[in-house]
């Protein structure tokens, strides 16, 4: 029995105590979930909830007296072996073995099921992530979106949703204009401008644009007057950069189903038609011949600029034209995760979405993460080789791989700094928390390898009750936590959360496997309880798998 199913029957109870007259509610006032929960000490039970205490008041009794009413309704359950009524109306509930033992057979017959829910059914989710401009390598902070924005996508279509993995290409302004004249500086054997950009990369990226030229039966750009080939080293170097990008980000196993240029909203009349939409709406004004929005309106510090005195479309344009884009194309939220940089931007940002008749945190979510910084041998790592000035998302695969990378990035909360301490990463210890996962994984594979050699097989059946020590009831229960827990990531945006779970399932497993038995000791013949365990380490196996699948992480047969 899983606490989804648990908190059905303690709804049932509530259902047939109002019914027979003993509970005094409505069936409406009952709340739309029943919380479920495992106890602070083990001793008191399998589960508890404080449904008692929610409800006691509306019925006129007291939470222990309410308690009472519930708990002889829930006692008569067969699944359910004893239940007690702890402090003010705290009820704690024992399952039977048999009842609890189901749970493996729910998570090996579901094949992969398991886990997913319908929590966001029916909601387009825009999530945009990344979104790194095309001057150079993805540096740590856009691979910790990498990992985390993949991961989130995968969590919410997990739980129902339909996401569009989105990439925004800043290819348009003047941090574009300075990549174009460092390349051409580079390849006429200068300097970088004071305020572009230096780094192997733009002299490999520089030699790449001269090379292609001369392949195809072109001019070499370094021939041609400055401000032609300036705009040969904007336009092939964009793409070079961008098409590297693009393929880092996929051996990382983070895939995109949108890349969305900025110029376009430019040269598409997209900015203009957003600033029409907003004029209809009373949002827009003009002063000092500018065109202004009213984001004061909506909590902003001051109004915002869309478009300059000069004619030209302030940035702020294109972010306004790009969210009603978003939401155009279908999108019930648009979910931005964004770089510490971008904190002062949220204000705006929201007062933008007020401004269009939206929800600021329902149709426009922002989330910001903090600064990810690498440690070797207890010392940070200042920078890249290639890129000069920062550290890469390349830099820290080639140092640990792509599951170990992915892992550190997403197991703490987003909102937190995070230092990467390369050693331990790399580390094949318990101390190294991808590994210690992985390694549970693959330790459930060699359990189900040798249980074939000694001829203990699934097919033999499976009696549930059979799972009837502490440690069996132990694991089920770490086991009956994981739906729960990816509705949380998903719903909280936490994807945290699930490296954390996966950890204290695998810390479960591992006490498990050093108390109870899945192969006969010498000529011992094999019994239900061996069969049992079997099926009760294949269902660790399959949550282990979905739940590293969940973060783009591999899930071993051996180590």
């Amino acid at each position: 029995m899983t606490p989804e199913e648990l908190a059905l029957v303690i709804r049932t109870a509530l259902l047939k105590g109002i019914e027979e007259g003993r509970l005094a509610l409505e069936n409406d006032a009952l709340p739309h979930s029943i919380k479920v929960e495992r106890p602070r000490k083990r001793e008191h039970g399998d589960w508890a909830t404080n449904i008692a205490m929610q409800l006691a008041k509306k019925a006129g009794m007291t939470p222990r007296a309410f308690a009472e009413v519930l708990a002889d309704s829930l006692a008569q359950n067969t699944g359910i072996e004893s239940v007690d009524i702890a402090g003010p109306g705290f009820i704690n509930i024992r399952l039977a073995a048999a009842s609890a033992g189901e749970l493996a057979r729910t998570i090996i017959e579901g094949e992969g099921v398991y886990g997913t829910n319908e929590t966001l059914a029916g909601t387009t989710i825009n999530l945009e992530y990344v979104s790194a401009n095309p001057t150079g390598p993805v540096h740590l902070g856009g691979a910790r979106w990498a990992a985390v924005g993949d991961s989130l996508a995968r969590l919410m279509s997990a739980s129902g949703a339909h996401v569009i993995r989105e990439y925004y290409f800043n290819d348009h302004g003047s941090q574009i204009d300075r990549f174009a004249h460092s390349l051409y500086a580079r390849a006429m054997g200068h300097e970088a401008p004071e305020d572009g950009y230096g780094g192997q990369y733009i002299a490999d990226i520089a030699r790449q644009v001269r090379a292609d030229a001369t392949a195809a039966g072109e001019a070499d750009p370094v021939t041609l007057p400055q401000a032609e080939a300036v705009e040969v080293f904007r336009a092939r170097g964009v793409e070079l950069m961008f098409d590297e990008i693009k393929e880092r980000l996929r051996h990382f196993r983070s895939e995109f189903d949108v890349f969305f240029h900025e110029d376009s909203l430019h040269h598409s009349g997209a900015v203009a038609r957003a600033i029409d939409t907003l004029r209809e709406r009373g949002e827009v004004f003009d002063q000092d011949g500018a065109v202004w929005l009213r984001t004061t309106r909506y909590g902003d510090d001051k109004d915002r600029v869309l478009i300059k005195s000069d004619g030209q479309a302030a940035y702020f344009a294109g972010d306004v034209a790009y969210y009603l884009d978003k939401r155009q194309r279908g999108a019930d939220a648009a979910i931005y995760l964004l770089g510490a940089d971008h904190h002062g931007y949220i204000g705006r940002m929201m007062a933008m979405c007020e401004a269009f008749g939206d929800q600021p945190g329902v149709n426009m979510q922002i989330l910001i993460g903090q600064m990810v910084n690498l440690v070797k041998d207890g010392k940070p790592v200042r920078m890249s080789k290639r890129a000069g000035t920062i550290v890469t998302l390349d830099d820290l695969v080639d140092a640990v791989g792509v599951d170990a990378a992915r892992y550190a990035l997403v197991r703490v909360s987003m909102d937190s700094n995070l230092d990467i301490d390369l050693d331990l990463l790399a580390s094949h210890t318990n101390e190294n928390p991808v590994y210690y996962v992985q390694y549970a994984h693959a330790r459930t594979r060699n359990v189900a390898r040798n249980a074939a050699e000694h001829g203990v097989s699934r097919d033999a059946g499976f009696d549930p009750a059979a799972l009837d020590t502490p440690a069996d009831a132990e694991l089920l229960g770490v086991l009956a936590q994981f739906p729960a827990q990816v509705v949380q990531a998903a719903e909280l945006r936490e994807p945290h959360r699930v490296a954390r779970y996966l950890e204290s399932l695998a810390a479960a497993y591992h006490t498990w496997y050093g108390q109870c038995r899945v192969t006969p000791r010498g000529e011992d013949p094999v019994d239900t309880g061996h069969v049992a365990r079997l099926w009760l380490n294949d269902a660790v196996t399959q949550v282990l798998a979905t739940g590293l699948g969940l973060l783009g992480v591999s899930a071993p047969e051996r180590m």
